[in-house]
């Protein structure tokens, strides 16, 4: 007999932080054992946690700031809105896929060690172009 239960659907809140916590993992060349192992959990609860399918408690989640160096509301926060985002192309779930690569988090350390504006400007200019 089906249940009448919905099938467990992602919470919007779920994702974002998961996908923050991953971004910010990331960013500071940390694994998922890595992380797994200083919170006494398995590799593969951190990857249901970033995924958004497990709903991190408000105490793991302060001890996932204390690891990653961040304070809790990081994960709750617009990336994006410390910059105005101007361009209405860019949101936050593409600013996180981006920091939660290892490729995009090499080209971002790389990008913001250009000094030259106009150089940097080209640079964006030419990545745009490619996939145009």
């Amino acid at each position: 007999m089906p249940s009448s239960k919905p099938a467990k659907r992602f919470e919007e809140a779920d994702v974002h932080v998961g996908a923050r916590v991953r971004s910010r993992r990331m960013q500071m060349g940390m694994s998922q054992t890595d992380l797994a192992n200083r919170i006494g959990i398995t590799f593969q609860q951190v990857q249901k946690y970033e995924k958004g399918t497990n709903r991190i408690s408000s105490s793991r989640l302060h001890q996932i700031a204390g690891i990653l160096r961040v304070t809790p509301p990081y994960f709750f926060e617009d990336p994006l809105a410390k910059i105005g985002n101007q361009d209405a192309r860019i949101n936050t779930d593409i600013f996180d896929l981006f920091c939660a690569s290892k490729d995009g988090v090499k080209l971002m350390r790389a990008f913001v060690r250009i000094r030259e504006k106009a150089l940097r400007h080209k640079i964006a200019k030419l990545v745009e172009d490619l996939v145009d």
